[in-house]
């Protein structure tokens, strides 16, 4: 009997092993009843046997073996796909996901084998059978690792949202304490807490920011007419509170009007500051250039130091990507590896770009804003 009529005609006894072995995958399926345990199974098991039945030419073999079947018309999920998101809702992991295609796998050969005479067994339908299921473990692990990233995304987007009120709380007690008065030690112990807060809040910044880009929404921008001179030069003096110990340079060169998101621009040049602090050689200035051209704004962040390596300089717009610094480890520049990356995601929702070169000792990275998006 070829497979295909074999699984369409045995389709309870193949279900009822899936469901068995579903049942064991705990603690995930510890209160999974028949229906919730069988879970499209049956549904899989049809596209499978509707795929051995289907004639296949050597170029489909090769694109279904490299995950890349074609998509069924007016079919936005798959079985498979839809059984991986139900999978993840229902806490399962992504080794009990696959543990059951290869319990499928082994069963339903294991059956054909033992009911059907050797000589009536079609090996041919061995390997479109096992590339069947390959596709279908391949759309539903694509699924599964989407839904569970997309779970934990929001997860930290909500947490980081709502550390923010303890943490203005915080904030707003600290500078009740400095304009207190109430001596040295009281003031100098609430300049930590403010510094402190400060870099929690940039890093809630970040989070959030970087949750947003990984929700497909993009970081929120608010163009209004603005002045880069002023916006910047009210950011760079908010830094040198931060680092009383470091010299930053500004120079505008022609016309620095256009429309931008102040605030969000303040954020790209503060992270870009504090990315030359952090890697830059110790007491040597950062230089700030915005340059003013026609139709759009170049802004430069230079820095004296160690030049980038080349691999690094690949990865280096990439999120949770950390570099080694000469202040490495200090904790006041503890961060989280996403500073450059919401930079580009700045840049890029203004409708610019960043590049960054490094070498002769000076690393400099450039950004080019149009004046109006």
């Amino acid at each position: 009997m070829r497979l295909a009529d074999f699984i369409l005609r045995n389709m309870e006894a193949i279900l009822a092993q899936w469901e068995a072995f579903a049942g064991t995958l705990l603690p995930a399926a510890g209160n999974m009843q028949s229906p919730a345990l069988r879970d499209h199974a049956q549904q899989i098991l049809e596209a499978v046997a509707k795929d051995l039945s289907t004639a296949q030419t050597k170029e489909a073999q090769l694109e279904k073996s490299q995950g890349r079947a074609p998509r069924m018309i007016d079919a936005p999920e798959t079985a498979a796909q839809t059984h991986a998101i139900l999978r993840a809702r229902s806490g399962f992991d992504i080794r009990q996901l696959t543990a059951e295609y290869r319990a499928l796998r082994a069963s339903v050969l294991r059956l054909w084998m033992d009911q059907c005479p050797r000589e009536e067994l079609v090996m041919d339908d061995v390997i479109r059978f096992n590339e069947a299921i390959d596709q279908a473990l391949a759309e539903s692990v694509s699924f599964f690792s989407a839904q569970v990233e997309q779970a934990r995304n929001l997860l930290l987007g909500m947490l980081g949202h709502d550390m923010r009120s303890p943490l203005q709380t915080i904030q707003m007690t600290a500078s009740y304490l400095a304009a207190l008065n109430a001596g040295e030690r009281v003031a100098s112990a609430a300049s930590r807490l403010i510094r402190s807060g400060s870099r929690m809040q940039a890093l809630l910044d970040d989070l959030c920011d970087f949750n947003r880009t990984k929700l497909g929404l993009g970081i929120n921008i608010v163009p209004t007419h603005i002045d880069l001179a002023t916006v910047f030069r009210d950011e760079l003096d908010q830094l040198r509170t931060i680092h009383p110990d470091r010299q930053f340079d500004l120079e505008m060169r022609g016309k620095s009007e256009g429309d931008w998101d102040g605030k969000r621009l303040q954020q790209l040049l503060g992270n870009l500051v504090l990315n030359a602090v952090k890697y830059g050689a110790p007491n040597t200035p950062v230089h700030v250039i915005v340059t003013g051209e026609a139709e759009d704004v170049r802004i430069v962040v230079a820095n004296s130091g160690t030049s980038i390596e080349p691999l690094a300089m690949e990865q280096i717009f990439e999120p949770l990507r950390r570099g080694v610094g000469p202040e490495e480890g200090y904790e006041e520049d503890s961060h989280l590896g996403l500073g450059l990356y919401i930079v580009r995601e700045i840049a890029k929702a203004h409708g610019g770009e960043i590049e960054v070169h490094s070498g002769q000792g000076e690393t400099a990275f450039a950004v080019r804003l149009p004046r109006t998006r």
